[in-house]
């Protein structure tokens, strides 16, 4: 996608020499992921262990190890946090990346339980499409390999835990312009469907399915010489073939759906009153601060404005602020709340 500059690689390469000498631990079952014993009730009204799949929108630290050194790890205004870990502690967890990137710029297991990985589509292998392709290679796993690493490593789900899954915003991202773009992305989203029904028949009780934003209203898009009508038209292709697929998949009635495509285009719609000086048309990173453009080594010191984590909609082109993750989360566990679960 971008490819990193001298100054970026530099720093990366000095902080993974600093790991040479602190590599090791952190893998096998994760304990931390319900670690603390309060007796206290989460303020979701029910403890629940969180397991999260998808892309950047939902990682939560994979290339920590190596954006650090700049001052990043997430995919958003760092060091705030993404959605699911907002959602995770609501429900009295704490989540962590299964995955993260090691000095060998290969993927070393950690225990967590947040298996989402910036980069990720749904089921294609990793391609060109990648920023950080220049420093740690096409190493993310898509979906269905994170779903499987899981698997693997834990035999199946149970009615603890309260399963995260958003996912295909890389395929839109990637299928190009019609007539083709379509059938890739109808395919990304019926295989969607079947990996959902994979979890729900490996024993999850608790899934939450967020479909896409509308894509094209993301400064990326906006920016596009079509000012973001293929992606939203992509987005909503996207959304209406993985709807029906849940229906045909017979699914849908055991998952709590979420419409961020139609939330997204509310909180634009109301910007100012939903605490945002800024809304769809600006982002937080400066650009001319921010190593390569991206949220994911975005840091306070270049923010656009000392308040930009909370000021505005979007970090870089394509991600949300810290603010935004926040709201999302709210939004999410209103959801969840009406489908009966805690509260």
């Amino acid at each position: 996608m971008r490819a990193l500059n001298d100054t970026v690689r530099a720093a990366i390469f000095s902080v993974a020499i600093s790991l040479l000498s602190a590599c090791g631990g952190g893998h096998g079952d994760d304990s931390s992921a319900n670690s603390g014993s309060s007796t206290a009730a989460p303020a979701g009204g029910v403890k629940l262990q969180v397991v999260s799949f998808g892309d950047s929108l939902s990682d939560v630290g994979t290339y920590a190890p190596l954006a650090s050194a700049l001052g990043g790890g997430r995919f958003t205004t760092n060091p705030g946090q993404v959605w699911t870990q907002n959602v995770a502690q609501y429900y009295g967890d704490t989540l962590s990346a299964a995955y993260t990137i090691d000095i060998t710029h290969k993927l070393s297991a950690q225990g967590g339980f947040g298996y989402a990985e910036g980069g990720s589509t749904v089921a294609t292998p990793a391609d060109q499409y990648q920023f950080l392709t220049d420093v740690i290679g096409n190493i993310e796993m898509p979906v269905n390999q994170q779903i499987s690493s899981y698997l693997s490593a834990h035999g199946g789900f149970n009615s603890n835990q309260l399963v995260l899954v958003w996912a295909g915003a890389n395929d839109v991202l990637r299928a190009g312009l019609p007539p083709t773009a379509g059938p890739v992305v109808e395919t990304a989203a019926n295989t969607l469907a079947q990996l959902v029904a994979q979890i729900v028949q490996a024993g999850a009780t608790h899934v939450v399915v967020v479909n896409l934003p509308n894509i094209g209203l993301s400064p990326d898009g906006l920016a596009s010489s079509d000012g973001g009508a293929n992606l939203t038209q992509l987005s909503q292709l996207f959304n209406t073939t993985l709807n029906a697929a849940l229906q045909t998949d017979g699914v849908q009635s055991k998952v709590i759906q979420v419409d961020a495509y139609t939330w997204l285009n509310g909180i634009i719609a109301n910007f100012q009153a939903n605490g945002f000086a800024v809304s769809n048309t600006g982002q937080a990173c400066d650009p001319n601060k921010t190593p390569d453009n991206t949220s994911l080594l975005c840091s306070p010191a270049t923010y656009t404005t000392a308040n930009a984590d909370q000021t505005y909609m979007f970090a870089d082109d394509l991600h949300p602020t810290t603010h935004l993750h926040a709201l999302f989360a709210q939004y999410v566990e209103q959801q969840i709340a009406l489908s009966g679960l805690g509260h």
